[in-house]
């Protein structure tokens, strides 16, 4: 009887540290790296042998790790990676007691003996939408390849396009073979708090990821729910090469989730 209770409350920890809920309580904060040619593998490197443990040290959740699939989103010179917080202030503590520690700064200087790494650093701190799912810090059972979408609307649209998301467009994702991670949006205005929406979806590659964006724009209840929504114009700024930014990523092999 005690070991049953002991193997329930062990499955029970586990559970509770793969699934997040998505709640107002966390903070997530998405940070892009854009390497000097070549530094890349280095940078990968101390992700893997320090950077991540310490974070974890620190207090700061690992959440996902991912390298763009396509060279002109950067496949050779970009890290992407979500991280989550407890609230803005621990990762402000956390942040510092990080970059003070001497085993952070001998592994930053050993890693920096041919140069530097890295030439710009992106952050982005975000709350779960209403409708994201809880958060799943897993690897999934087959391959598959993750997608980054930031959607920018005119000013006074984003909450028509949560609702338009939440009423009609994630279950036509589900029904196309899509599946979701999680939805977010910025915090701050100089990142588009107010204006963007930022979600990550995975597929079984970016071919099907493609094909299941063909099927979803054809879908005629996609089409209807499109129509109905934008009656008073679209709900992301025009041209929507610029409104819509996806970019397809391959998971790290340090990555939390997979």
């Amino acid at each position: 009887m005690k070991r049953l209770t002991f193997l329930a409350l062990a499955l029970t920890g586990l559970f509770s540290t793969m699934i997040h809920a998505a709640d107002d309580s966390r903070v997530y904060e998405l940070r892009i790296y854009t390497c000097h040619e070549g530094k890349l593998d280095a940078l990968q490197a101390r992700f893997r042998d320090h950077t991540c443990k310490l974070f974890e040290k620190h207090g700061i959740g690992n959440v996902g790790y991912w390298v763009p699939v396509d060279e002109e989103n950067g496949s050779k010179t970009t890290l992407i990676y979500v991280l989550e917080h407890k609230s803005r202030e621990a990762a402000k503590a956390s942040f510092k007691a990080f970059g003070a520690d001497p085993e952070w700064k001998a592994a930053a200087k050993a890693s920096e003996a041919n140069g530097k790494i890295v030439a710009k650093i992106e952050s982005i701190f975000m709350s779960p939408t209403e409708y994201s799912p809880p958060l799943t810090i897993a690897k999934g059972d087959k391959p598959r390849v993750f997608e980054l979408r930031t959607y920018t609307t005119p000013e006074g649209k984003l909450n028509d396009l949560h609702a338009r998301f939440s009423n009609h467009t994630m279950k036509l994702f589900s029904k196309h073979g899509m599946s979701h991670l999680a939805y977010w949006v910025p915090t701050d205005a100089d990142k588009g708090a107010g204006t963007k929406l930022i979600y990550i979806l995975s597929h079984a590659s970016k071919e099907a990821g493609l094909a299941s964006f063909t099927a979803f724009r054809a879908d005629p209840d996609w089409i209807k729910a499109k129509a109905e929504s934008e009656k008073n114009g679209p709900l992301t700024i025009q041209p929507q090469a610029e409104g819509v930014k996806s970019i397809y990523m391959k998971a790290t092999d340090f990555s939390p989730i997979q």
